[in-house]
């Protein structure tokens, strides 16, 4: 059985690339530690750890056991440091005030865990070898430690928490569906080499999952109901599905010239033939019916929105309910 761990340090909403860390070790572990590496107060944001909690629930990441805090396990690494001796002088275990550094701590609950293997950025390469001698040290067979690129920003350096979309918490604010996140991070797997953030690619996945989501997961996250899921099926973000539903349920006040008549009188004689309730077909064959007898499709959008753009003419036709078509129609008559 491959057992992992999945260790952040409380400082906030995830970034991208130990996003990635989180999704590579659940897809490849069959069991896995969520550990919070929480021994170096200077680093520790108030709230940091419920953030983490939050943003791997939100990506669909589960963990076996934890959170395990370290900051929990102190008098175990203190013994462990004790049975160490001087082995390894010249390596700072323990800090002036009893607490261990990451090294120390890191490889014991590595060792108490029964981790198989550590799955970790290319920038922890270079500890590899003293977590391995810590780990024989401590009578335990090491780890496999597998090591990834890490995510860059445009500039090729590491990527920054502060760059647009760079954290979990600010593409969920960007209204990015859970599943467009963790696609693109499944695509990444474990890149060999670093890679170069791509915020555009998560932004076609974000069309795709929408496009995929079931009417009813679909409307719980734009906060609409159910029966406006075909409108909101062409919006590119979840933030653009809950303003086309809003365009919907608060239609503003239409302004229209006398020349709407003809189109209004027109639609509203197709309208009242056709079926309650129109499935995608029929609301296109009708919008095509309009446009034939020469019915100008703006004018239409406009009284029944208030709006001269907006979701899809024949998406909003299905998601109304002949009623209440209607009597926006009369209203703008």
């Amino acid at each position: 059985m491959r057992r992992v761990r999945y260790a952040p340090s409380p400082t906030g909403s995830l970034h991208v690339g130990n996003a990635l860390g989180a999704v590579a070790n659940r897809a490849f572990g069959d069991w896995m530690l969520l550990r919070i590496d929480d021994t170096d107060p200077a680093r520790n944001l108030p709230g940091g750890e419920e953030a983490i909690v939050d943003d791997l629930r939100w990506l669909g990441v589960e963990w076996d056991d934890g959170p395990v805090r370290q900051s929990d396990r102190g008098a175990r690494y203190r013994e462990a440091a004790e049975g160490l001796g001087h082995r390894f002088d010249g390596i700072t275990l323990l800090r002036e005030d009893g607490t261990a550094t990451y090294h120390l701590a890191s490889v014991v609950d590595d060792v108490d865990f029964g981790i198989t293997h550590v799955i970790r950025g290319n920038d922890h390469r270079a500890n590899e070898d003293l977590h391995r001698r810590l780990a024989a040290a401590l009578g335990a067979i090491p780890p496999e430690y597998l090591h990834y690129g890490l995510i860059l920003g445009e500039d090729g350096r590491k990527l920054s928490k502060r760059m647009p979309g760079a954290t979990v918490a600010s593409l969920r604010d960007e209204g990015i569906p859970p599943a467009a996140v963790r696609r693109y991070l499944e695509e990444l797997g474990l890149p060999k080499h670093d890679v170069h953030y791509d915020l555009p690619r998560i932004r076609r996945l974000a069309i795709e999952a929408i496009a995929a989501m079931p009417d009813d997961e679909l409307a719980a996250a734009a906060d609409a109901p159910v029966e406006l899921a075909p409108v909101l099926r062409g919006a590119r973000d979840l933030n653009e599905a809950r303003e086309l539903a809003r365009q919907v349920l608060e239609p503003a006040p239409a302004q229209l010239s006398e020349q709407a008549r003809p189109t209004l009188e027109r639609f509203k004689e197709l309208r009242e033939r056709a079926a309650n309730g129109l499935d995608h077909d029929a609301a296109r064959e009708l919008v095509r019916e309009l446009k034939a007898v020469g019915g100008d499709l703006k004018t239409l959008r406009l009284a029944l929105t208030g709006r001269d753009r907006g979701p899809e003419l024949a998406a909003l036709l299905e998601a109304l309910p002949k009623e209440e078509t209607l009597r926006r129609i009369d209203a703008a008559l």
